[in-house]
């Protein structure tokens, strides 16, 4: 049992510091939302283990990290898999590339939560930069599908 949870809390770790590895500014605008694809599959396979909960205090780990205002990812990270864990068993039945339009989708809530929250406290204004992101959530879903089913299943995780 122990061994299951270090699995799953060590892939919420791993895509926290994909989350914040350096790099180029060209390419940092493209980085992909590693924690929140991560807690959605984990939700999506796990809904009693891996949940809001789980998502708030990941956000507030990612707020620390990056040095954003406490909870402004914690908000975001929560809205979003709040909406994944209510509809989790009709997500289950769609293919992995609905999967990624799932994802796309909940990507741009997110962002629009965070976006919403810092335009609040601090003033900043919308870039269509602030999108891409989402694309590239939906492209890395499938391999990170695979990547923690196949882990999931090599661990006998349930």
């Amino acid at each position: 049992m122990r061994k299951r949870n270090l699995i799953i809390w060590g892939s919420i770790i791993i895509a926290l510091v994909l989350q914040i590895v350096p790099l180029p500014i060209q390419a940092d605008v493209y980085r992909p939302d590693w924690v929140l694809v991560v807690l959605a599959y984990w939700s999506m396979a796990l809904p009693s283990r891996v949940n809001v909960g789980v998502a708030f205090i990941t956000g507030v780990a990612m707020d620390i990290l990056v040095g954003t205002t406490l909870g402004i990812h914690s908000l975001g990270l929560s809205v979003s898999i709040y909406i994944l864990a209510a509809n989790y068993q009709r997500l289950r039945n769609y293919s992995v590339w609905q999967q990624a339009i799932i994802i796309g989708l909940l990507s741009s809530l997110y962002h629009l939560v965070t976006f919403w929250v810092q335009h609040i406290l601090t003033d900043i204004y919308f870039q269509i930069d602030y999108l891409w992101p989402v694309i590239a959530s939906m492209v890395i879903w499938p391999w990170v599908f695979w990547l923690l089913r196949r882990t999931r299943r090599q661990f006998s995780i349930m």
